[in-house]
């Protein structure tokens, strides 16, 4: 390549000169300036707080369950989460896409070159050998990429929170199951009690209607009752397969190693030193979902600026150098100068491009108070759920002691000859029943542990960066 001739030298610096002038000329940034929003919401929770409120760092939240099984459950279903995966997908298309707006804001060079041989027949062949490099660079005088980068930077931020909330979400979701599964296992144990107790409810009639001790249809409601508790029994058990098809989804653990894993064991994961942080209702404005949709609004609100600078009339800088050889000749050419596109007649498209980018911005604007609200009344919601269902468990458990200590004294009675084979079963049955009530509502109650987590952000810290699930790391 031949070294470059003084006029192009000199033309080229005269176009950095122009490029630079350009730049340091103060160009605008047209559209609005972003300032995040305000939403009014309580000082702190309507609700009542369970245990007075005291507080505990939510990021312990699994560890105080002091439950190792539901901590590999957790473990396997971040690791090999769909809904994860997507997540940080749309992170990495928002990176590529902050990337090509940042393109935009810097000059693009481009180089060519061909070689071609040619001749007639019976004559000699030439050859021709040509290079050439171009280069172009539209100014951003309106902002318009400073804009593109501004929005890019808001997406990134909240598909990143997007990642947060689904982590968060999943987490949860896992945990639920999970107590559902163990509640589930406790259910059956009792149902199958019961159904002990109908069964031998059920031999006790036929034999006191053979015995001409009892009208005929005494033996059918026994048998009647019987069929009932098996039924349910059926379904408690179908309930307890479906949950674990539900875990195995959740988590991506096949079937033997997941149920190796759940064991034999019925206990629930309850923290008895599991308490609510001691935080104002403002928190909700910290939950990956309301600060995501903040970073929406954020870029809606730059996508206006872009809008309004494609109204104004650009300006590219564009220069080329070339040089070409062939039939002992050569030649060397470069080019410098400036177009201005200036936007005239286009029917009020680009107008409608702003009004289009400020409905967008309405829209987000009204989704990020939407998210504000529905944030402050899950809490409410279900600060109020987990008061009802501590105190209700509280007084179930009260039942279920009773119910136990007069099911000793009628055992203790039929032993004696003092009751009945009957009688001693119904005060079994009203034992069980108590019982049952008792597991639902611990089950709620811890449920409904699960669900504050989730519902106050599940003390997730914004400085952690969303990380690729492990069958997507490298």
């Amino acid at each position: 390549m031949p070294r470059i001739s003084i006029n192009a030298r000199r033309a080229m610096g005269i176009a950095m000169a122009a490029a630079a002038v350009a730049l340091l000329a103060g160009c605008a940034t047209v559209g609005p300036d972003y300032r995040a929003p305000a939403e009014a919401v309580p000082s702190q929770w309507a609700a009542p707080m369970p245990h007075g409120g005291s507080l505990q760092k939510l990021g312990d939240w699994w560890q105080q369950f002091n439950d190792p099984v539901l901590l590999t459950l957790q473990q396997a279903a971040e690791a090999d989460s769909p809904t994860l995966a997507v997540a940080w997908a749309n992170i990495a298309l928002a990176r590529a896409t902050l990337a090509s707006s940042r393109s935009g804001g810097v000059p693009s060079l481009s180089a060519n070159a061909s070689a071609s041989r040619a001749g007639q027949i019976g004559a000699a062949a030439s050859t021709t050998r040509a290079a050439s490099m171009d280069a172009s660079w539209e100014l951003d005088l309106f902002g318009k990429v400073r804009r593109n980068v501004e929005a890019g930077d808001a997406q990134i931020q909240a598909r990143s929170n997007d990642w947060h909330d689904a982590r968060i979400s999943l987490a949860a979701e896992v945990a639920t199951t999970y107590v559902q599964y163990r509640a589930c296992g406790q259910l059956v144990d009792t149902y199958a009690q019961e159904l002990n107790s109908t069964t031998e409810t059920a031999k006790a009639t036929e034999s006191l209607v053979r015995a001409g001790l009892s009208a005929g249809n005494d033996a059918a409601l026994a048998r009647a009752a019987q069929a009932s508790t098996t039924s349910t029994l059926l379904q408690q058990r179908s309930q307890c397969e479906l949950l674990v098809k539900s875990l195995g989804n959740l988590t991506g653990l096949q079937d033997a190693a997941l149920r190796q894993l759940l064991g034999g064991s019925t206990a629930l994961p309850v923290a008895t030193t599991l308490t609510v942080k001691a935080v104002p209702a403002e928190v909700v404005r910290q939950r990956p979902d309301v600060t995501s949709r903040e970073r929406d609004l954020a870029a809606a609100s730059a996508a206006i600026g872009v809008a309004e600078a494609n109204r104004y009339p650009s300006l590219r800088l564009a220069g080329s150098i070339g040089f070409s050889t062939g039939d002992g000749s050569s030649a060397s050419t470069w080019s410098f100068g400036p177009s201005l596109s200036l936007p005239l007649l286009d029917g009020g498209a680009r107008l409608a491009a702003v009004d289009s980018a400020r409905a967008s911005y309405e829209i987000a604007y009204a989704q990020w108070r939407d998210t504000v609200r529905n944030a402050v009344t899950e809490v409410e919601k279900t600060l109020v759920q987990l008061d009802n269902s501590s105190q209700r468990a509280i007084q179930a458990d009260s039942a279920a002691r009773e119910y136990r200590r007069y099911l000793a004294g009628a055992e203790a009675e039929r032993r004696a000859g003092a009751t009945s084979l009957l009688a001693f079963e119904e005060a079994r049955r009203q034992a069980l029943s108590a019982q049952i009530e008792l597991i639902g509502l611990q089950r709620d109650n811890v449920v409904q542990w699960v669900a504050l987590y989730k519902a106050l952000g599940g003390g997730w810290d914004a400085d952690t960066p969303a990380t690729p699930p492990a069958s997507l790391a490298p």
